[in-house]
């Protein structure tokens, strides 16, 4: 049997994770945003990505350095190119992968 100490524990997990999503959907719904304020939320993804992708790519070591002889580095500029190119998600991630596992094999 569940002790109630857990139950509580993943309730309030729930509600800490749905709050969050909630209000603004709730506040938000039927209002008409302003055009700039929409254009700022389509620039979000983008941004939590780059904050994601640029430290590996870019820093290596502890204390971290900025290091641009990295192979990942050198693969992700041609896979970026790639992407741009053919807007094809699957060849980019086939791609990608191809060309990293060249570049393992020369260094």
């Amino acid at each position: 049997m569940i002790q109630t100490h857990v139950l509580l524990l993943a309730l309030g997990m729930g509600l800490v994770t749905y709050l969050p999503r909630w209000v603004p959907l709730f506040l938000l719904s039927g209002r008409k945003l302003p055009r700039w304020f929409t254009d700022w939320l389509d620039l979000i993804p983008v941004a939590i990505l780059s904050a994601l992708v640029a430290p590996e790519l870019l820093l290596s070591g502890r204390p971290p350095q900025l290091d641009l002889l990295q192979p990942k580095l050198w693969v992700a500029l041609p896979t970026f190119l790639f992407a741009l190119w053919t807007k094809s998600l699957g060849g980019t991630v086939l791609f990608g992968m191809f060309f990293y596992w060249v570049v393992g094999m020369v260094l």
